[in-house]
């Protein structure tokens, strides 16, 4: 009995390999030295996964997604290394390989260093960026050559490193290519993706795998360049006139000023005074700038400078108001009717000598200087 069951140990039924794992590229099924594979043995191959058979380093045969029943027809090249005159007839020693050929998502890659970038409206930037990709093997034979090996086992965090290094090596050629404005990358994630998995495919097909797909996630600009776009869309809401935009900086440094702690001195108490006064006589400035350019209008008396809504003139007293002569009520000098009754104010005249038209508050004719 014990003699039994020692020759059913070493001679080998059935090869499997039940995947529970998530992160397992390439499984080496399990063998004493004394194991032994026999002629009509049973190999199952399950989806996602290929079974590559290796005789002394040297690759042998591959099988995909099957149950197979081991013989010199199937695995021909295996009987031709083993040189057996009797064919694939007697037991024989070979390692077998489980390789998973499911796509593995969720990568995660991002850039350790900022990558540069030439923008037309910035020139040259620095970028960072993140987001996740996925691939898979493809051809098992190129990848145990280039990459695996003969480990026992081979996981997803061993490949990682280079995976990633390949990604973010293309990445600044694939925003490049893509010819994409800075202010635009938000708007364009998906194109610069695809231009990543185009650009790097070539790369991963040499190890054996394929890039299944890139997602980025997001490329950032420096602090410096979203401070001025935050300026920038701050200008935007406030209007393009230079006087909003000093009554703007003046305030933020107002309160910039009375947040600062001045370390309760009273050296600091008269540093942040000073500091005041100057940031208020600036505040004043720009206001009165501001003020300055507002339109101007003319005293109907003396000619001199008013501001628009002057109702009488600062130089000579003269009120810029008329009265409706049906009701009385006062009306700003030019109005063309009366706010309280309607009545039609501005009355054309002409020139009784050259028959000029003239405005209703005309002494003399500009045309021909008589008096109207």
């Amino acid at each position: 009995m014990g003699l039994f069951s020692f020759a059913k140990k070493q001679l080998l039924e059935v090869l499997e390999w039940k995947d529970s794992s998530k992160d397992v590229l390439v499984y080496r099924y399990p063998m004493d030295k004394r194991d032994e594979i026999m002629n009509s043995s049973t190999l199952i191959v399950r989806e996602s996964q290929v079974a590559v058979f290796v005789h002394k380093g040297q690759i042998a045969d591959v099988f995909g997604p099957g149950t197979y029943k081991l013989n010199t027809e199937n695995i021909p090249f295996l009987t031709k290394l083993l040189s057996l005159p009797t064919g694939f007839n007697s037991r024989i020693k070979a390692e077998v390989y489980f390789v998973n050929t499911k796509q593995f998502m969720g990568q995660k890659w991002g850039t350790q260093n900022p990558i540069m970038m030439r923008d037309a409206d910035f020139g040259t930037i620095r970028l960072r960026g993140y987001g996740t990709f996925s691939y898979k093997v493809d051809d098992a034979k190129t990848f145990m050559r280039e990459v695996f090996g003969t480990n026992a086992i081979y996981r997803v965090e061993d490949l990682s490193v280079q995976c990633k290094s390949i990604l973010v090596q293309n990445i600044t050629d694939a925003i490049a290519e893509a010819k994409v404005a800075a202010l635009d990358l938000a708007a364009n994630y998906k194109e610069i993706a695809d231009k990543i998995v185009e650009i790097s495919s070539p790369e991963f097909n040499k190890m054996g795998l394929k890039l299944c797909k890139v997602v980025v996630e997001n490329l950032s600009l420096p602090e410096e360049v979203e401070k001025v776009l935050d300026e920038r869309s701050k200008l935007g809401i406030l209007g393009d006139k230079m006087g909003t935009y000093t009554q703007y900086q003046s305030a933020q440094a107002i309160r910039d000023a009375a947040n600062n702690p001045s370390g309760g001195n009273m050296a600091g108490i008269g540093v942040g005074l000073g500091a005041g006064a100057a940031i208020g006589n600036m505040f004043a400035a720009s206001m009165a700038n501001v003020k300055d350019e507002a339109p101007k209008r003319t005293c109907i008396k003396c000619g001199a400078k008013i501001g628009p809504r002057t109702k009488y003139c600062p130089e000579c007293g003269a009120s810029q108001l008329d009265t409706c002569p049906k009701c009385g009520e006062a009306v700003k000098r030019g109005s063309k009717f009366c706010t309280n009754c309607g009545e039609k104010l501005i009355q054309e005249k002409t020139c009784p000598k050259c028959g000029k038209v003239l405005k209703s508050t005309a002494k003399f004719c500009p045309e021909c200087g008589e008096k109207v």
